[in-house]
């Protein structure tokens, strides 16, 4: 197998709770991701997936440095860019790049299409004159099937879907090799998810593009990604190729999160077990001891109050942070 291209060890976010008006004191912190590991190789998709609020977002942020770690260490092509310093980082920062969740509110109203795609072109200075700027821009606008005519309009000018092939077309830029799609296609109508889903396969295939896929769609994450990695309240709970995390999960909340998932034949339906969980998920400031899912999980023991588990792995490539396991 070929080297990593992102190396994740022992990621930490947290962010401050703060109390006091004139003098404020740090009372505690929301621990958004916290002790998280793993690899993703030059040309595939790993897919992030869990409930809302359990950091998926705030990963792929300090994957490409939006947010600085905690503690921890992010290794992108041999650099670890948590020790780099700002100038290094300035260069490097065109090979990593996001799509936004929200195309409405990632566009500047204000800018042009022309001056929202073409921004990382002046920053890195990548283009040398204006007809060359412009040229890529309709070059760009074309790439994401999008009339080179736009240039001079406005963002509130088109749809969502739209948008979001203007944010994809700004992150396609600077040419980079990582991207980081940020639930790109929860905001959209269900029609035209899979018309931004083919375009981003299609764009991995001609660019040989390096993708953190984050969704809620499981459904979608088995069609696009290559592995899946599971997150719950800031830590990962399974990791492993999308056949075998679908066909054979392990972890007792992935298990749950599939059999949620729905299926067309009726029948299939009926002779599948539902497993529902009770509660809702603890807060990020004050996790449970031991295993976090413990409070959740239809199987969890005594020792699993007291004791965080191990991340492991059980088989080739698929790793899992649980004792029953």
């Amino acid at each position: 197998m070929t080297e990593p291209l992102v190396q994740v060890r022992h990621l930490k976010k947290y962010f401050p709770i703060t109390k006091g008006i004139l003098i404020q004191r740090v009372v505690g912190a929301v621990k958004a991701v916290d002790d998280v590991s793993f690899d993703i190789y030059p040309g595939e998709t790993l897919g992030l997936v869990g409930e809302s609020g359990c950091g998926k977002t705030t990963t792929g942020r300090t994957l490409i440095q939006l947010y600085k770690p905690t503690a921890g260490k992010v290794i992108f092509d041999g650099q670890d860019l948590t020790e780099i310093k700002p100038k290094t980082m300035r260069t490097l920062r065109k090979h990593l790049q996001m799509i936004f969740q929200d195309p409405y509110a990632s566009l500047n109203p204000r800018w042009t299409i022309s001056r929202i795609i073409g921004e990382p072109l002046r920053v890195h200075t990548i283009t040398q004159s204006e007809s060359a700027y412009l040229e890529r821009v309709e070059n760009l606008l074309e790439t994401v099937h999008l009339n080179a005519n736009y240039m001079n309009r406005y963002p509130h000018e088109f749809s969502g879907g739209q948008r979001q092939r203007i944010g994809i077309a700004r992150a396609l830029a600077s040419d980079p090799k990582f991207i980081v799609c940020d639930e790109p296609i929860s905001a959209l109508d269900v029609s035209i998810q899979a018309q931004i889903v083919n375009l981003l396969e299609d764009l991995q295939d001609q660019l040989g593009l390096t993708y953190l896929f984050i969704a809620h769609d499981l459904s979608m994450v088995r069609h696009i990604c290559n592995r899946v990695a599971v997150m719950y309240l800031g830590a990962m709970a399974e990791l492993a190729n999308r056949d075998d995390l679908y066909d054979d999960p392990l972890h007792p909340y992935t298990q749950a999160q599939l059999s949620a998932v729905p299926v067309p034949d009726p029948r299939v339906t009926r002779a599948r077990k539902r497993i529902i969980l009770e509660g809702d998920p603890p807060s990020p400031a004050n996790p449970p001891p031991g295993c976090r899912f413990h409070p959740r999980c239809p199987i969890a023991q005594p020792h699993c109050k007291v004791e965080p588990p191990v991340w492991r792995e059980v088989k080739p490539n698929h790793w899992v942070a649980c004792h029953e396991v």
